[in-house]
């Protein structure tokens, strides 16, 4: 990874704020839930299939140290970024498999970053393309439908 790229990777994570949390203070759910934007909801899913463990507190409630919160917040990119639940719950068992499934986490988060790479290029592509019709219509996207429909600068086509 070169150096760019990291400094990059870092500055888009999450806050480290996020993760401070004093093993004998855990997190709700919903505190969880305000920090990472995921849905209380979706938080419970993730346990039931097992791609988190958490603990209980005395009244049975679902208790979030840093380590948790850090395993959703890998989940939440993850999944943001299109990884399928079915090749994140492969890597997570491949984790839970120890060092030796190195080589086998690797493939797989080579494949991924392959498949977002290929986003990417069709995301600018979307781009350039909504930047081109923007700039054909003059800029004017602040409610003025008539240059909306104005053909004179789009040969007639009207998409």
């Amino acid at each position: 990874m070169s150096d760019e790229l990291l400094a990059e990777a870092l500055a888009a994570r999450t806050p480290d704020e996020a993760f401070d949390i004093p093993p004998d203070r855990p997190l709700s759910i919903s505190a969880v839930s305000e920090r990472l934007h995921l849905s209380a909801h979706t938080i419970r899913y993730y346990e039931r299939i097992g791609l988190v463990t958490v603990g209980r507190d005395h009244g049975g409630r679902r208790c979030y140290d840093a380590h948790a919160v850090r395993r959703l917040e890998f989940i939440r990119r993850m999944r943001q970024s299109g990884m399928s639940m079915a090749d994140l719950e492969r890597y997570l068992d491949l984790v839970a498999q120890g060092a030796e499934t190195v080589p086998q986490r690797l493939d797989v988060l080579l494949e991924h970053r392959d498949t977002i790479r290929a986003q990417i290029r069709e995301l600018r592509l979307a781009l350039a393309a909504t930047e081109y019709k923007i700039a054909t219509y003059g800029g004017r996207l602040d409610g003025e439908c008539g240059a909306l429909f104005d053909t004179t600068h789009d040969e007639g086509d009207l998409t």
